[in-house]
């Protein structure tokens, strides 16, 4: 599960978590924000880019381990921006005279602390999964639907791991071709139909989108297995055959119940919600 934003001392720090590496990412402008108290961004990031040139002038490696991602910028859009992990930044941290370095590392320990909890007893990742989709209304029936997708999702990529499929943006690949073939939308485009934009898509889906997606994956692992798909295209073979099993049976239940399976529902408060960039069929709607 993924929460974009934590909050430390008032300071709003954005973060991701890589499910297939299992690794938080804090933005690097973020921490240095509280580190030096600059309340204003652009200063913060200037500061950065001055102490990035300085490391990279005396050969650290700090600089190079920090990772791109897109987060949600000032101005609301989606733009890259430099990310790093715990055991990096606070190596990072180490670079910066201030009197907050010491919270930082302690706060930063925390999480390394309690991932390695999660490492030795699982069960505890699992509960706090539980009690945040609790404290945000679902269901116990939508709660274990989606723990059991999860497990699902988890034994699909643990095959690609052993058949030739390392890269993030390979898993993301295959994880769209399944998922425009049962869905028959992408997973961005089912996003936009949400009107999420950072949130995790698994967490707004319906119990019925979330039997499909399940449906889908588990059938591409296990058409993967018998054909021993290994590398992109056998196995990206395979997520369409995976996916299309689910399609078949999408159909076929939207044929008996009249209901579309995927829709444009979630979770999001109703504040949150935009008006929708892309409906099924490819109907624009103006912002």
């Amino acid at each position: 599960m993924t929460k974009a934003l934590a909050i430390f001392e008032g300071y709003k720090i954005r973060r991701h978590y890589d499910e297939n590496t299992e690794t938080w990412y804090f933005s690097v402008v973020d921490i240095l924000q509280v580190l030096i108290q600059q309340p204003n961004y652009q200063a913060a990031r200037n500061y950065w880019k001055v102490l990035k040139n300085r490391l990279n002038k005396e050969g650290s490696e700090t600089v190079t381990k920090c990772n791109r991602l897109k987060m949600v910028a000032v101005d609301g859009k989606m733009r890259l921006t430099d990310v790093a992990d715990p055991e990096t930044l606070l190596r990072l941290i180490q670079s910066v005279p201030s009197p907050k370095a010491e919270p930082i590392k302690l706060w930063l320990a925390k999480v390394g602390y309690e991932r390695m909890q999660d490492m030795a007893d699982p069960a505890r990742s699992l509960d706090r999964a539980r009690e945040f989709w609790k404290q945000h209304g679902r269901s116990n029936k939508w709660i274990q639907q989606r723990m059991m997708g999860q497990e699902t999702r988890n034994k699909l990529t643990d095959y690609w791991k052993g058949h030739e499929i390392k890269k993030e943006e390979e898993y993301a690949i295959l994880t769209n071709v399944i998922h425009q073939e049962w869905a028959d939308v992408s997973v961005k485009e089912h996003k936009e139909l949400k009107g999420l934009k950072t949130q995790n898509l698994r967490d707004h889906m319906s119990e019925a989108e979330l039997i499909f997606t399940a449906l889908a994956e588990l059938s591409t692992r296990q058409i993967a297995e018998s054909e021993n798909a290994t590398g992109m295209d056998e196995n990206m073979d395979a997520g369409k055959k995976g996916g299309g099993i689910a399609r078949k049976a999408r159909l076929e239940l939207e044929t008996k119940t009249g209901k579309k399976v995927v829709t444009g529902e979630s979770f999001l408060p109703p504040i949150s919600k935009k008006p929708l960039l892309k409906q099924i069929g490819g109907v624009e709607e103006e912002e």
